[in-house]
């Protein structure tokens, strides 16, 4: 329905203009779910969480490993499927199907449902010392991760001081929490059973990380705004285009020989 056709079936709002968004909470919302879309999403929350799920709660019921296993096989394989019907980035649920299908078959071959978790927890464990080390050497894991994302890339490093340091701050955020939830869980790894490790996992999932990502969200509203590079890069190709068309313009035209120009 275009305007005028709102207009004839709502004569009293003829006269009223309609509400628009500034550009700037447009930009901001569109930044807003670019960031949130980059950790996942509500969806890729879902992914990550729901096998460990299944995967526990059918050993709870029947101690039986090898159903427990193929059940979160099977419910990451048809997540990934749904992905790929849907078009939808398979980033995150790729990463989800190659720690899972790992987990399952690590279960299966040594007979002990803990192991299950064991790849998940030493992925955890080495990302926040990746956290950790990179912030402590000036090159913060969070910002060649979120730098693409904000259209900024490296320019961080050089031009934006006060973003560099949010993104050391929310990196060392980001490891701290990791660290500590490697520093609950391992213990339990060796010295609790199975279903205190898979409950444990659970619930250690989904919290701590929307935490660290509303701590990462806050740190970065209060530096200064990323320096859009890739509009920088074209502004210039446009320039560059707008002067070589000025000096096509002003290049004299060739007359051809033996013809008088009057």
């Amino acid at each position: 329905m275009t305007s005028l056709d709102k207009q004839a079936a709502d004569p009293a709002g003829a006269g009223r203009i309609a509400p628009q968004v500034a550009p700037q909470e447009a930009d901001e919302a569109a930044t807003k779910a670019a960031f949130f879309e980059a950790f996942g999403g509500v969806r890729g929350m879902v992914e990550t969480t729901l096998p460990g799920l299944v995967f526990i709660l059918s050993y709870t019921l029947d101690r039986d490993i090898r159903l427990s296993a193929f059940l979160a096989l099977g419910i990451t394989g048809l997540m990934f499927v749904a992905r790929l019907i849907q078009r939808g980035p398979t980033k995150h649920a790729f990463g989800g199907v190659f720690g899972v299908v790992i987990g399952a078959v690590f279960a299966m071959m040594t007979g002990d449902a803990k192991n299950f978790y064991l790849p998940g927890m030493l992925y955890t464990l080495g990302l926040g010392v990746a956290y950790v080390v990179t912030s402590a050497c000036g090159v913060p894991l969070l910002g060649l991760i979120l730098g693409p994302v904000f259209k900024e890339n490296l320019s961080w490093r050089t031009r934006n001081p006060g973003r560099k340091r949010a993104y050391v701050k929310a990196s060392y955020v980001w490891g701290g929490i990791l660290l500590a939830k490697s520093a609950i869980t391992f213990p339990i790894y060796f010295w609790g059973d199975a279903t205190q490790l898979g409950w444990l996992r659970v619930a250690l999932g989904v919290p701590p990380f929307l935490l660290a990502v509303y701590i990462t969200w806050v740190l970065l509203m209060k530096a200064p705004p990323p320096i859009n590079v890739i509009a920088e890069m074209e502004a210039e190709e446009a320039a560059e285009r707008q002067a070589a068309e000025r000096e096509a313009a002003l290049r004299p035209s060739a007359v051809p020989r033996g013809e008088s120009a009057g």
